[in-house]
Formats: C-alpha cells, structure tokens, sequence
C-alpha cells in the first residue's frame, strides 16, 4: 500500500528549530503593523505588572493590617485588588484583539502573494506537484503562521515580561526563599525539553499527512466522474481510510504527548509549592520570616511557573511556524518561469507585436522538445519541426494520439520552453516579448473546455474592457447567444464549477464566444467543435470565416473533414512532421493522411490494417 500511496507523501524538508533568515523574511510581513505590535507588547506587559498587585496587597493586608486590625486598610487593599483585576481584563481583552488582528492581516497578505504566485508559476511545476499540496500551503501552513503572530511571539515576549518581572519581586521580598521556590526550575526545563521535541515531530507528521489527504482528496473528487464510472468506490474509501487513519495516529500521538505533558508540569509547580511551604514554614517558626511574606511568595510561585509552562508549548507554536514558513517561503522562491531576455526597449520589432489587431507570422525554426529534466537520452516529443503560418492562413495538425499536437500549442502559449530550435513572431523570438503581452494576442479554445464558477459576463470577456452589447455580439457570431438567452438570468447566470450547470456543447459556444469577445490576432484551435452537434458546427464554422479573416490561425483536429479548407495540413507521426500540403495534395500522396482520411470517412475498409500503423505506444502531445 505505501508504495500506491507514493504520489502523495510530503518531500518538504524539516525546518530547523529556529532559522534567523525565515524569521527576517517574516518580519517583512509584520513591518506594516508596528503600531499593532507595539499595541500588544504595552498591554501584555501592563499585565504582566498587574499580577504582582495581588501578592503585595496580601502581604500588607497579612503582616500590617489584620495585627493592626485596621479594616480600613485591607477594604481599601480590596478596592484596589479589584481595580487591578479590571484593568487587567481590559489588558487581556486589548491584547487578544490586537493580537487577533495582527495574525489575520499578515495571513492575509501572505495568502495574497502566494495566490498571485503560484497563477505564475510553469505549467511544468504543476505537473510534478499535487495541487492539494498547494492548497495546504495556503490554507493549514499560513494559520499556522496565524498561530504564531497571535498565541506566539507577542503572547511569548509577554510571558517572558512577566516571568522576570515576578523573579525580580520574589529576589526582592526575599532572596532566600526565592531561592528555595525555583528548585523546581531544572526539572521544568528538563521536562519541556523533552516535550519540545517529541512534539515538533508529532507536528510535523501531522502536517505531511494532511499534505497527503487533500492530495489524494482533490485528485479523486476532480475524477469523480471516473471514480463512480468504474465502480471505485470501496477501493478509493479504502485507501482514503488508510491516509485518514495515518492522520488520526499521528494526531494521537500528539494529544499523548500533551497529556503527559501538563499534569508532569502541574505536578512539579505542586513540588515547588512544598518546597516553598517547608522552608518557608521553618523560618515562620523561628521568627525570620512572616507570615505574609510565604502568603505573597505562594501567589508570586503560582503567577511565576503558569508562563513558564506557557512558554514550552509557544516554543512548539514556534516549531510548526518555522516548519510552515520554510514551506510557505520555498514554493514563493520556486522561480515562476524562464525568461531568456529581459523586456525589449521601445522601438525594436518585438514592441510592434503587442498590438491586439497586429497581424502575426508565426514560425517553428526545427525546434525539439522533450517533457522531464533528463538531458542524457531524452524521449525526444518533438523532432525537428518546423512550420510557417502567416495571417490569414489556418494550419491545421493532425496526427495519432501522442504524436505532439497539443505539445506544438504547449510551445507556442510558453507553457514549456522548446531544448532546440526557436519560435518566433514576425522574425523575433517569442522570447523577446513579455509573457503576459504575448499570450493577450492569442486566443485558445480547448478541447477540455473550462470555465470558471462565476457568471456568464465573468467567463465571456475575462478582463477585456467589454459592456453587455459587445459581450453578446460575440457570442451571436458562434451561436452562443441562444445559450445565454435560453438561461434565467442570462448573461448574470452564475455557472457551477467548471461549468457543470450547462451542458458540455453549450460550454464549447460559451468557450467559443470568449475567443470572439478576445479579439485575437492568434486562433489556436483544439478540435474545437468535438462537442457541438452539426447544426451547431455549421453556424460556429461560418462565424469562423468571419474571425479567422487576416488572423493567423492553427488548428488540431482529430476529425479530418473540419480541417479540409486548412491552407497547410501536417500530419505528424512519432513527434516529427511526415506528410505537410492541402488536403487534396496529401490524399494524391497516398500516404499516413489518405489512410487516416479514408479509415474516418468510410472509404476502403481494406486499409483498416495499414491505418493501424498510425497508433502509438507513446503519449506525447
């Protein structure tokens, strides 16, 4: 079972116990809140002071007046006792908002860099990472950080605040029995020493496997559809159960940890308390000490080892943000994608180019292109292609499954860079323009159409700068107004995810409509109308006379009679161009093209064998 389950384990690193540089770079986000911190640190401290007025108070209520029987004094040591304990609420209740606030802001900033990061990322990282490791990195990794802003480091300044403001007092009162009360002190820093450590593993294991669940989790609710076509649905429970319960363990493990934890803390600030009554008795008894002094020291020795015991576990609140923010912070410093060439200056022939209604010649220079890192003996996808389509003309790219179709598409939207070869623009490398300019000139209508949970107007016009009329015009050219009419609200329809509300020919009209709306001066086509009937075609492939005019166009198709006007066919085979002209040029051939033609058409059924010679072992495209 581990070995099926292998996609999905956590390959983070383990943080250290404390990093300088992660803290410097999570400093970076609290910067802007100075004013909140310090907010935090003043009440925390007041607090930390305010638990000194009780141990005072009793020991003159003790020693001066109850000898004295002066009631005046011990109701006036009441009010302020009382005076002491409100502003201490009032402390508390500012340092848990501010506190609050802190934590919610950077986590909102940090989820807004690592949203607006990962949209940047290669398509190449996605493929090797699991989006539901994604998720955990911006979801369960940034609260911890949260964790750490608000029952962490300020909450840990102050326990530190108060711990030395309460030894102070009690070396002061008396040095001696100060002495006696933090025997207990080495055995504390023993046990928590021990508790630091079996717990930051506990966390971290934690942590992996839920890395692993909403791996699995987004896999398999993504490929529901599969899941319950093929009747998988014991077997995916099944090893879901084995991901939950190796979370739950690891889960136990941890609340273990913490129930051995607290009483042992418990039972050595009981230990302390002795001690301090034994030797605090001894002296009352001889006369050296008094009885208000041992009252104050028992109060002080209980607010004393309370941060104590706090700070243990605001250090294991440390660990996991430490581990949090090196994964948060390793996915930030995955380099978004290669760039060759810096920005072009105004003036050279690339700027020209980023017109919308520029009219583009695209070029493949034998480029070769291979999936994976391996340079040694690479599973070559592409071999030497080259092709030219200037505006007006439609290529179109037909071939077996996997003979690299969708990989030339790949290269050209810069989803992948080519190892060999270049593509280029009107004669300049794709690579001289900026990323996001080029890819505003294409349009693509995928195959596997999506569309976003939002309303048709969002889906439509994306963030082109389009009112309603312009929107609908768009969608009348294809077709698609008749599906937005037909809708109860129209183009304020709210789809569900991926457009699972309408149907997945009206989804193909909607994904055409949005190209339209784009105004392109590149069309890429993949088997755009597979999912339309042919009334439906008809009015889209007439609407694409009209768009494809002065365009450059190329196209993937896998049924060949959509592709028979295309100004150049190529068909390709094993990830090389084997046959390229017109369609009535490559049936005069004979060739891979006329065997294929005739197999989907119904012509020469005796070909069958031959056409057979077309498939490929191999997923390359």
């Amino acid at each position: 079972m581990a070995a099926t389950l292998s996609p999905y384990l956590d390959q983070d690193a383990a943080a250290k116990k404390y990093d300088r540089r992660l803290v410097q770079r999570l400093i970076v986000f609290v910067r802007p809140y100075k004013g909140l911190m310090a907010g935090a640190l003043i009440c925390l401290m007041l607090e930390g002071l305010l638990q000194l007025v009780g141990p005072i108070l009793t020991r003159r209520v003790i020693d001066v007046a109850l000898p004295a029987r002066d009631a005046g004094m011990a109701l006036r040591s009441a009010y302020l006792f009382s005076a002491s304990l409100v502003l201490a609420f009032c402390c508390s209740y500012g340092e848990t908002i501010i506190t609050a606030l802190l934590g919610q802001r950077v986590m909102r900033d940090l989820r807004q860099q690592l949203f607006e990061h990962v949209q940047r990322l290669s398509i190449a990282y996605y493929d090797r990472t699991p989006v539901g490791r994604l998720v955990t990195r911006v979801t369960s990794d940034v609260e911890a950080l949260n964790e750490l802003f608000t029952a962490g480091v300020v909450a840990g300044l102050g326990d530190v605040f108060t711990l030395l403001a309460i030894a102070v007092m009690m070396v002061v009162i008396d040095w001696r029995l100060a002495l006696a009360a933090f025997g207990a002190i080495p055995l504390v820093y023993l046990t928590s020493h021990v508790f630091q450590k079996r717990v930051r593993l506990a966390y971290r294991d934690i942590r992996s496997r839920l890395a692993r669940i909403n791996a699995y989790l987004q896999e398999r609710i993504s490929g529901i559809r599969i899941v319950q076509l093929f009747g998988r649905e014991a077997g995916e429970a099944q090893r879901f159960a084995t991901l939950n319960r190796a979370h739950l363990d690891a889960n136990l493990r941890s609340i273990t940890i913490y129930a051995l934890y607290f009483p042992a803390i418990e039972f050595l600030t009981s230990l302390a308390l002795a001690i301090l009554l034994v030797a605090g008795a001894h002296r009352v008894g001889v006369g050296s000490l008094t009885v208000g002094v041992v009252a104050a020291f028992l109060q002080l020795l209980r607010r004393f080892y309370q941060p104590l015991q706090d700070l243990a576990d605001k250090f294991n609140t440390l660990q996991q943000a430490m581990a949090a923010s090196e994964r948060i912070f390793l996915l930030l410093d995955t380099e978004p994608r290669a760039v060759r060439v810096a920005r072009p200056a105004p003036g050279t022939p690339s700027v020209a180019l980023l017109d919308r209604s520029a009219q583009v010649t695209i070029a493949f220079e034998d480029v070769w292109f291979h999936y994976g890192e391996s340079a040694d003996e690479p599973e070559w996808v592409l071999r030497g292609v080259s092709l030219v389509v200037r505006p007006g003309e439609t290529i179109a790219l037909v071939g077996h499954t996997g003979a690299g179709k969708t990989t030339i598409v790949n290269l050209l939207l810069r989803f992948y860079e080519p190892q060999r070869g270049r593509i280029t623009a009107n004669g300049v490398d794709t690579h001289l323009l900026p990323l996001e300019d080029w890819r505003k000139l294409i349009a693509y209508v995928q195959q596997d159409i999506f569309l976003f949970a939002a309303d048709v107007r969002t889906n439509l016009r994306l963030d082109a700068a389009l009112d309603d009329a312009a929107v609908m015009a768009a969608a009348a050219r294809v077709g698609a107004d008749r599906v937005i009419n037909g809708l109860p609200s129209r183009l304020d329809q709210v789809l569900g995810e991926r457009g699972a509300s309408v149907s997945v020919g009206e989804r193909q009209l909607l994904s055409f409509a949005r190209a339209i709306a784009a105004d392109p001066a590149v069309l890429v086509l993949d088997e755009a109308t597979s999912a339309v009937d042919s009334e439906a075609e008809a009015e889209i492939q007439r609407g694409l006379v009209a768009l494809m005019r002065g365009r450059t166009t190329i196209a993937i198709a896998h049924r060949l009679s959509t592709i028979i006007q295309a100004d150049e066919i190529l068909v390709l085979h094993h990830g090389e161009v084997r046959e390229r002209g017109t369609h009535a040029e490559l049936r005069g051939m004979g060739g891979l093209y006329d065997r294929l033609y005739r197999l989907q058409s119904g012509e020469g059924e005796s070909e069958r064998p031959a056409a057979a010679t077309l498939a490929s072992p191999k997923s390359a495209g």
